[in-house]
């Protein structure tokens, strides 16, 4: 008889799946405040913690994708940039859910979320900093920020981007980068000689899925703002709809998107 190994089983009983993702503490996060209670306000709580939760392993995923590049490597970032592309649909995909919410439901308990807005969310700028994006206007406009964030997106800002971790790339290729037009020259040859450069120009695609699902996802969310406020001011003080839809032209890789045009 094969000797028992008790680290298997639940005769061993040293971990539980609860224990283990610390389900208690985890449905414990969500606590609804309307008074009179609303029933679609845990929808609302689960949907945006459970988009923190993603926003965090996509953090993880950028920062080694960018660490990846700058150590040399071109193989390991695209998948991790890979595995971005797939939550970043996830992200798109869980607007649905949330818009089974009608306007009436919501505004059930809207007026009691403020002066709290998805604008105050540190990880979706973070996103956007290691992504390229980086504003440093946020930092002053952001209210009710603890010092931990502050310093997050501070760092954020100072740290290199997943831009300038390709721009690595291409400079240990042996191309010249330090002007715009050094790099359009860069990223033709690339196109062109996929044969050589195949690694590099694989990596660039990835980069410029992760900015078209960042700006896929921005449009959903713009649609999503007007079927449940029209053009109300958010909750947070900005001016909704039209707010968002200033941001819906922000691409973190410009000089990729113009390259096309360059081919």
């Amino acid at each position: 008889m094969a000797e028992y190994d008790a680290r298997f089983g639940e005769q061993g009983g040293q971990l539980t799946y609860g224990s283990y993702l610390r389900i208690d503490e985890l449905l414990n996060q969500q606590q609804p405040q309307a008074v009179p209670a609303a029933h679609d306000e845990l929808l609302f709580i689960t949907i945006h913690q459970v988009y923190e939760l993603w926003f965090n392993q996509l953090l993880h995923e950028l920062t080694a994708a960018r660490d990846g590049m700058f150590a040399g490597d071109t193989y390991t970032p695209r998948v991790r940039l890979e595995r971005c592309h797939v939550i970043a649909r996830v992200l798109v995909a869980q607007v649905d859910v949330l818009e089974t919410m009608t306007p009436q439901d919501f505004l059930a308990f809207r007026e009691q979320l403020a002066p709290a807005s998805g604008f105050q969310s540190v990880q979706f700028r973070e996103l956007e900093f290691v992504s390229g994006a980086k504003d440093p206007a946020y930092l002053r406009r952001f209210r009710g920020l603890t010092a931990a964030e502050q310093e997050r997106l501070q760092r954020r800002l100072a740290e290199p981007s997943l831009w300038d971790a390709f721009i690595a790339v291409l400079t240990d290729a042996g191309f010249k980068v330090d002007t715009p037009e050094d790099r359009v020259v860069a990223l033709r040859e690339v196109a062109y000689d996929r044969a050589r450069y195949g690694a590099i120009w694989d990596l660039a695609e990835a980069l410029i899925e992760h900015d078209a699902l960042f700006a896929r996802w921005r449009a959903r969310h713009v649609l999503m703002v007007e079927r449940q406020i029209g053009t109300k001011s958010g909750t947070g003080g900005s001016s909704g709809a039209p707010y968002l839809r200033n941001r819906l032209d922000l691409r973190f890789y410009p000089e990729l998107w113009e390259l096309r045009s360059q081919l």
